[in-house]
């Protein structure tokens, strides 16, 4: 029988994403709802971590089964490594992605500096008190114009120098390979491989 795993998210993306990697570990991952486990969680922590192990340990709690949550942004250089935590809620809760980034490129407007970072942080918490982390990250440039209609959020501005495009112009298969996301997904499965052998 497949262990029982929440994913903290309702993104159904996200939720096909891990469905597909965890599945080779026996593992089946349910969402919150499907767990009877709807919680809100606020993101108060001041790093990508503190928030995933908040939300993994809410709907572990929740749920009464391991439940697993990430934490990801856009950190930039020039901006002191905003917007960082706040990425998802950058300049407010009215504002939609596409808002978000022309808020961006307006802060980034004559910056020569336009080093920039994705960090993603995954944790997840068991109904036995242990936790697993893991953190991945992709090195990048902001772009002085949105390029690309793929992925999501800040994807059309966030440049891969060795690509010679953005994010929102790489496949998504391009995109897992060398993401924040698929480096700490990647780092994740492997502790959690070794954590199920136990």
């Amino acid at each position: 029988m497949a262990e029982k795993f929440v994913l903290a998210t309702q993104n159904p993306g996200k939720l096909a994403e891990m469905r597909a990697i965890l599945s080779k570990l026996g593992v089946e991952v349910i969402s919150p709802t499907e767990a009877g486990a709807e919680v809100n969680v606020e993101e108060t922590e001041t790093t990508f971590a503190g928030n995933a192990m908040l939300k993994a340990k809410a709907i572990c709690a929740a749920a009464g089964l391991p439940a697993i949550a990430d934490d990801s942004g856009l950190c930039v250089d020039a901006l002191n490594g905003g917007p960082g935590v706040y990425s998802a809620r950058y300049g407010g809760e009215g504002l939609d992605d596409r808002g978000r980034r022309m808020l961006l490129l307006q802060a980034m407007r004559g910056q020569t500096t336009r080093a920039a970072h994705f960090t993603c942080a995954v944790a997840c918490a068991f109904p036995n008190g242990d936790t697993l982390e893991a953190e991945g990250r992709c090195d990048g440039a902001i772009a002085f114009a949105p390029l690309g209609d793929g992925g999501f959020g800040y994807d059309p501005v966030f440049l891969v120098p060795e690509k010679g495009k953005t994010f929102g112009q790489l496949s998504p298969e391009e995109k897992s390979a060398i993401s924040h996301r698929g480096k700490a997904l990647a780092a994740f499965v492997e502790k959690l491989g070794t954590y199920l052998k136990k």
